[in-house]
């Protein structure tokens, strides 16, 4: 991989956006509502996730509703507080100063799951798989995602098929997968989407990308690693939620740093597409205790390996950050 996001410049680009929308919006009005939320951006899929965002909000607020004097399981309760909620979301009612962080996050979320739909499904099932995956709140989560939906769809029906719950993540991740090839997803134009973005604030492509270095010019890393195929690319695609100081700190276990992204790259360039043997090879390379171990059992195991493939070098990469 040659590129990875440049978060900071979405992030940026988000702020100039949301600037864009609100600064006249708010001219004329004090306060948004619903109805007017929906009807923003010409990009839905940005409205929708305000519209998430402030469930979210809700959920946390209900939460609230905890008390040992009353049984807020009652069915009748919860009815009146299904009503109660039905009633509230018919009446939002947001000033500026709290919207446009809204506004701000929506499109950031929505301009990566544009541009990187792989890791957007990876950070989806990430956040909701910390342990077991719950299907109702998957669910809830994707029903307001219209871009790029349909593999996450797939997954949520085939989950409900099954009649299941929970799931682990890399059981959620396996059946991604297989949906991803038995349906040879492709993601949706991204021409299109950031013309419609640059209608309302100018979005250059290229300043949303990091170029990685050419490895073949660092000659200093494949010194320190003391093995010829060693000399990788500096950094690795990262997820959201890792900082860019992150990206240079040893990894503690391989199987919590790959995005989903990876998983997949991997699995369909270095181990002939078997899910199964990519995990137990990534479990077998954690239990190691340092990078020469890790590369004996690369070269015992996968000696048939591209050595000068961009996917070998980004796996050997993952290595060293695991053990230097």
């Amino acid at each position: 991989m040659d590129e990875k996001i440049n978060l900071r410049a979405v992030e940026t680009y988000s702020e100039g956006y949301a600037k864009a929308i609100t600064d006249p919006f708010f001219d004329a009005k004090s306060k948004i509502t619903g109805p007017e939320i929906l009807k923003l951006c010409e990009t839905q899929q940005i409205n929708l996730f305000v519209i998430r965002e402030l469930l979210k909000s809700w959920k946390i607020e209900s939460q609230k509703y905890k008390s040992p004097f009353f049984d807020y399981e009652h069915t009748e309760v919860k009815e009146a507080l299904t009503h109660f909620q039905n009633v509230l979301s018919n009446h939002i009612a947001i000033a500026k100063d709290h919207f446009v962080s809204l506004l701000q996050k929506s499109v950031s979320l929505t301009v990566y799951l544009i541009l990187d739909p792989y890791d957007f499904y990876s950070d989806t099932l990430d956040k909701h798989g910390k342990g077991e995956l719950k299907v109702s709140d998957l669910k809830n989560d994707i029903k307001y995602i219209k871009i790029n939906h349909q593999p996450l769809e797939r997954l949520v029906k085939n989950l409900e098929e099954k009649k299941l719950s929970t799931i682990s993540g890399n059981e959620a991740f396996a059946m991604l997968d297989h949906i991803l090839e038995e349906v040879n997803f492709t993601p949706e134009d991204v021409d299109t989407y950031i013309s419609q973005l640059s209608k309302v604030h100018p979005l250059k492509m290229e300043l949303l990308y990091d170029k990685k270095e050419d490895h073949k010019h660092r000659p200093e890393k494949a010194a320190a690693v003391n093995t010829p195929r060693a000399s990788v690319n500096e950094q690795v695609k990262r997820e959201p939620v890792i900082t860019v100081a992150d990206d240079f700190q040893k990894i503690d276990l391989l199987k919590d740093r790959l995005t989903i992204n990876q998983k997949f790259m991997f699995t369909k360039m270095l181990f002939s597409g078997d899910f199964d043997l990519f995990s137990n090879t990534i479990s077998q390379l954690d239990k190691l205790s340092t990078l020469d171990e890790a590369m004996s059992y690369i070269d015992a195991h996968y000696s048939q390996w591209d050595q000068e493939s961009e996917e070998y070098e980004e796996f050997v990469e993952l290595l060293t950050k695991r053990f230097n």
